[in-house]
């Protein structure tokens, strides 16, 4: 037998060490990510008790593809919607955290006097708090549903995307070893360019082709697809000079807005869970005990400026955002730690290169100590508001229970110009990244493979053919999109001021379309510029009025939107969530409610025109959802309600509330003679002259009329056959009739 190759026996002592810690780990309540570092710290050189890992490299190699794992498990748990649902709260919160906090890590490692890189990474490690850590203590404290621990998830859900974000920016800075304005601010138009372009063409095409092979999809080649998806787009990402991590992190994102979104996360899950371990394993391994008891000063210094700054600016981002200062020290409290980015950022300036030897272990040490510390902190939020609210002057407190009364959020709707103005940003912004992506792929990859097939005039006469075919949907919606809306018509005829900016709207939109035709012409015909104009106008001119573009880009756009909305869709009709709608009706004093319709409640099996709950209790029934795949809206009077049915029942809160009181009223009663209602199974003889003989069971009436049920029917000879109801009854046969005591009863009477 051939010798045993390293890696398989270092993944062996690192699994081994791993199942012993976190079977530990989970005995003592600690989260598992201190268990993997453990263990990571016992498979290491470190640790001279034990066998230690021979191919670090190998290893290194593993941990990045865990943190690949990680970054698109994140983004399959991530939407982009959510960014718009967290609110105004969770973004200042999260931008004054992160910006706070970076500032005061790059300051601390300026006054060590490590480099800027070191110093700049540290900011980025220490801005970012654990999601998993803080969870898990919400739900060990009790604290999962309260009004704090909301804000602060949703502040953390604006955290990982933001640290994607800056792990972009750190790769960039550290490439250029630089901090120029310029190039940063490149850098960030670059990014922004990529994750729109990237996210809208994912978003269009990726959930066609899961549908068009649903069938083909089994859990195996469904996993395989989305791996396959998610490492096609780190190569991607790397190309473009991105980090693998955010490419991964981007694939999963499309992939969160797809129906598949939560099996795929099921699938994925064990794996992620694989080399997550490996990940966090591996951090462990680069703990050196000898640099940590160097570094005690730095570790204590940074580990106090994690928990006091992270509480500082977390409180003081809550309090701009208009929350209420026991709010505010409650999610200061929570966020007191740094976890998994701290870890993934610490990684990248590794690979890169860029931080040094001893900054690895020092985040360890401070990751470890401040999430040991958070059940502790959490707890500490009380009496720490008390002691402050006591410690405050009159004037303060009066101030900031003003301040957070003014920025409650109202009903009022967004005025019609900030609706236009953001559609048609959306609209010009989204369209033209494509169309931008179109010229370049154009000019780069067809225009020199036509000139192959078809060179000289009628080349780049074909090459300019295509590449306007295909802008021609998407410099449409530029051109015309909200021309014609109702925002556009109200904005109108309101006030004559509006015409003159709505019609140079429309001019400029027009353009931008010519723009991109005439640098298209520009660059393949060496024309005159008067003579390029012209055609670029006939073009935008056969663009608007041709058939075929209009329906394109109405295609392109209501299949994008359909995709963008597939799982809010199908969680409304599914009754999983409200409609958009209920929250539309907030200012109306109208509300949409879900009920269950008891087993065992009067209404079961009535009309609704009977029930006549209108007239009742002022409330009306939009929806009913049926078997958990049935939903029936706008029901008919004639529709009947039945057990277990979910009715989604809009109106005030007293109608709400009478008509709740009212379906909680079940009926329990039972018949006095339960012997009556009992059903029994007998036999009737048909001798010479019963009435049932030379009838078939319809005519005989023995259900409709008799309320009883023919079993079978048994011949003289004794052979027993199933009823069929065209053959007449026969003298000489015995009817086994299954039936009520009472029916029974009456039946053989006859």
């Amino acid at each position: 037998m051939g010798e045993l190759a390293p890696l398989i026996a270092d993944l062996a002592l690192i699994l081994i060490c791993a199942g012993v810690m976190t079977l530990i780990f989970k005995r003592l309540g600690q989260p598992l990510v201190l268990g993997y570092i453990v263990a990571g710290f016992i498979a290491s050189p470190h640790f001279a008790l034990t066998p230690s890992v021979i191919d670090t490299a190998s290893i290194h190699v593993w941990s990045d593809i865990g943190v690949i794992f990680l970054l698109f498990a994140l983004g399959l748990e991530f939407s982009f919607k959510k960014i718009v649902k967290v609110g105004g709260p969770a973004i200042i919160a999260a931008l004054t955290i992160i910006f706070g906090m970076i500032f005061l890590g790059f300051t601390v490692g300026s006054a060590f006097g490590w480099s800027k890189m070191d110093a700049l990474f540290l900011g980025g490690m220490i801005s970012m708090s654990s999601t998993t850590i803080i969870y898990k203590a919400f739900e060990d404290l009790g604290l999962a549903k309260k009004k704090f621990a909301g804000l602060v998830m949703s502040i953390l859900i604006l955290e990982d995307i933001l640290a994607v974000v800056l792990m972009v920016v750190l790769s960039t800075v550290s490439v250029s070893s630089s901090f120029e304005g310029g190039a940063l601010v490149g850098s960030i138009f670059k990014l922004v360019f990529y994750l729109v372009l990237w996210l809208v063409m994912g978003i269009y095409l990726i959930p066609l082709i899961l549908r068009k092979a649903k069938k083909l999809l089994s859990d195996e080649t469904l996993l395989v697809v989305s791996l396959g998806l998610c490492f096609m787009m780190v190569v991607i990402a790397a190309k473009t000079g991105f980090s693998a991590a955010f490419g991964a992190f981007i694939m999963g994102s499309i992939l969160a807005e797809t129906l598949e979104a939560e099996h795929i996360e099921r699938l994925v899950k064990p794996v992620k869970d694989l080399f997550g371990a490996i990940f966090f394993v591996s951090v462990g391994m680069m703990v050196d005990p000898s640099l940590i008891g160097k570094y005690w000063l730095p570790i204590l210094v940074i580990t106090l400026t994690v928990i006091i700054g992270q509480a500082t600016f977390a409180t003081l981002g809550v309090l701009l955002s208009g929350q209420r200062l026991r709010t505010a020290i409650q999610c200061g409290f929570s966020l007191t730690q740094i976890g998994e980015f701290a870890f993934i950022i610490a990684s990248l300036g590794v690979a890169l290169g860029v931080t040094g030897d001893f900054l690895y272990p020092i985040v360890v040490a401070v990751s470890v100590i401040t999430i040991f510390l958070t059940p502790y902190m959490i707890r500490l939020a009380e009496p720490a508001y008390n002691v402050i609210y006591k410690a405050l002057p009159q004037k303060a407190k009066d101030f900031m229970d003003g301040y957070a009364e003014a920025a409650e959020p109202t009903a009022e709707k967004d005025s019609a110009w900030k609706q236009y103005l953001g559609g048609i940003a959306k609209t010009v912004i989204l369209n033209g990244i494509v169309s931008i992506a179109i010229c370049a792929l154009g000019f780069s990859l067809l225009a020199p493979l036509v000139q192959q097939w078809i060179p000289g005039l009628w080349g780049r006469v074909v090459t300019a053919v295509i590449i306007l075919a295909v802008l021609s949907p998407f410099l449409r919606a530029i051109i015309v999109k909200d021309n014609r809306s109702a925002r556009f018509r109200e904005l109108w005829d309101k006030d004559r001021a509006n015409r003159a900016p709505l019609v140079a709207g429309v001019v400029l939109r027009y353009a931008i379309a010519i723009g991109f035709i005439f640098y298209v012409l520009a660059r393949l015909f060496h024309i005159s510029v008067l003579l390029i104009f012209v055609i670029a106008l006939v073009v935008v001119g056969f663009m608007i009025f041709n058939r075929w573009t209009k329906r394109s880009s109405k295609r392109i756009e209501e299949t994008f939107m359909t995709n963008l909305r597939s799982r809010e869709m199908r969680a409304e009709y599914l009754g999983e969530k409200k409609p958009d709608y209920a929250t539309a009706l907030l200012d109306k004093d109208l509300h949409l409610a879900d009920f269950d319709i008891p087993v065992r409640h009067q209404w079961v099996g009535q009309e609704l025109k009977a029930l006549n709950l209108g007239k009742q209790f002022g409330v009306h029934i939009v929806s009913i959802l049926r078997g958990g795949t049935l939903r029936i809206n706008i029901p008919k009077a004639s529709e009947r309600l039945y057990p277990l049915d979910r009715v989604q029942v809009i109106g005030t809160d007293t109608g709400l509330e009478a008509f709740g009181a009212e379906l909680g009223k079940t009926d329990t009663s039972m018949p006095e003679d339960l012997s009556r209602s009992e059903m029994v199974l007998r036999r009737l003889h048909l001798v010479d002259g019963a009435p049932f003989i030379g009838k078939n069971l319809k005519e005989s009436g023995i259900r409709n009329h008799y309320h009883c049920l023919v079993a079978g029917i048994e011949k003289p000879d004794g052979t027993l056959h199933i009823p069929d109801p065209t053959v007449p009854l026969e003298e000489g046969d015995t009817v086994w009739i299954v039936g009520e005591h009472k029916d029974i009863d009456v039946l053989m009477t006859i």
